[in-house]
């Protein structure tokens, strides 16, 4: 479901309270790349800008509250603790965006699935228990969707995965829903150190 079309004016702004959404751009020959996710409580849309440069589409079921341009911006002339939490996320999008580059200019194929995975769990799962290191949540994207994110083929999306499930990493259910019994061990397949299985 389409929440923000590209090059569509910019009316209201977006509070994520759940879900998933994704961030995509088009070019010109309609071929498409998805450019970043948004969780809860993430801010969809850009002040100050009145015609938004990427496509914003519900990745999962998306519980969203939205606010007209105006009020938004009038919050921010107002409110300086609304405009440093707006810049706050900024910054930490931009932080993202380069550990992000990180991983598809330098990471191996193993090491991208299992940074995106880790992302869905500290990103999607509330009940990340911190003590056991677990997490459980529901893959957001579909594998072609992200062979796209990660730059990788889809076929080797999918040997990832099973190569993670058969090394005990992960856990896979219904083909959507993923249990990592560590974090930690999932952590270690991300680039920062090897594990022995």
């Amino acid at each position: 479901m389409e929440l923000t079309g590209e090059a569509q004016n910019v009316d209201s702004y977006s509070n994520v309270l759940s879900g998933v959404v994704k961030l995509s751009k088009s070019l010109s020959d309609g071929r498409q790349q998805i450019v970043g996710l948004q969780f809860a409580p993430d801010f969809l849309g850009r002040p100050f800008k009145v015609e938004s440069s990427i496509n914003a589409e519900a990745a999962t079921a998306v519980t969203l509250c939205s606010f007209p341009r105006a009020a938004v911006e009038r919050m921010m002339k107002a409110s300086r603790e609304f405009e440093h939490r707006l810049l706050k996320q900024t910054l930490n999008e931009l932080d993202e965006a380069r550990e992000w580059m990180v991983t598809l200019g330098r990471k191996t194929a193993p090491e991208k699935v299992a940074t995106f995975l880790l992302m869905m769990a500290r990103n999607i799962d509330s009940s990340l228990d911190a003590a056991s290191g677990s997490a459980s949540f529901d893959l957001p994207l579909t594998r072609v969707e992200m062979s796209d994110f990660l730059g990788i083929t889809n076929e080797t999306v999918s040997r990832q995965l099973t190569r993670l499930r058969a090394d005990g990493v992960i856990r896979i259910e219904n083909a959507r829903h993923v249990t990592v019994d560590s974090i930690s061990r999932l952590e270690k397949r991300c680039g920062g150190g090897r594990e022995r299985p």
